[in-house]
């Protein structure tokens, strides 16, 4: 299951350098909630998005990516899955939602409304396509956050960044082994930017 089956082909094979500012501000901002928890949160953002325009799209844009990568995970908890597959989708289904929670609360406390929760359709069926597209999400994610990297101003962001680029490059790696994949079969990952990652994502949403 090297190559992932799915109709999905636009996160896999996505390839743009770099990010625009205000996604990788919001981005560096979030690696703080995964690491320290969701009430770190606000302070990282807050001093994040004053050096940014559109607070609140952007962290609305944010937030309906976790709403799908949090579904995504619930979803596959109602599949026939084995017991370590199961594990692994409690285990980032807990990680996603509480990104979610942390940007509710963060676009709250910015006066925002907090965008409405689109609905999804995950091509996934059986414990083969959950782990192949939860490979392809996870990989997506790794290089958002290397692409954003070199853009990086702030050094308490870069180290943010840095630390959940090492989580979610875990994830992958964890699929990978499940898998009977090599855990890390490349010695770059590609790079992608906000837009991109927008139109990769738009076959998983339907309204």
């Amino acid at each position: 299951m090297a190559d992932s089956k799915l109709a999905v082909p636009q996160l896999a094979a996505v390839e743009i350098n770099g990010m625009t500012r205000s996604s990788l501000l919001l981005r560096g901002a979030l690696a703080a909630g995964a690491v320290y928890g969701a009430g770190a949160i606000s302070p990282f953002v807050g001093k994040a998005l004053a050096q940014s325009d559109g607070d609140v799209e952007v962290l609305n844009f944010a937030l309906t990516l976790e709403f799908l990568e949090a579904e995504f995970y619930v979803k596959g908890q109602s599949l026939k899955l084995g017991s370590d597959a199961m594990a692994l989708a409690q285990e980032f289904g807990g990680h996603e939602q509480e990104h979610v929670d942390a940007l509710t609360s963060t676009i709250k406390d910015l006066g925002g409304t907090p965008a409405a929760k689109p609905t999804f359709k995950f091509p996934i069926k059986d414990e083969e396509s959950f782990l192949d597209l939860a490979q392809t999400l996870e990989d997506t994610g790794v290089s958002a956050y290397n692409g954003a990297a070199p853009s990086i101003q702030s050094t308490d962001v870069l180290a943010a960044a840095g630390s959940i680029v090492q989580i979610e490059a875990r994830h992958a790696a964890a699929i990978r082994l499940l898998t009977e994949q090599n855990p890390a079969p490349d010695a770059f990952d590609k790079a992608l930017e906000m837009q991109a990652v927008l139109s990769a994502v738009k076959p998983l949403i339907k309204a």
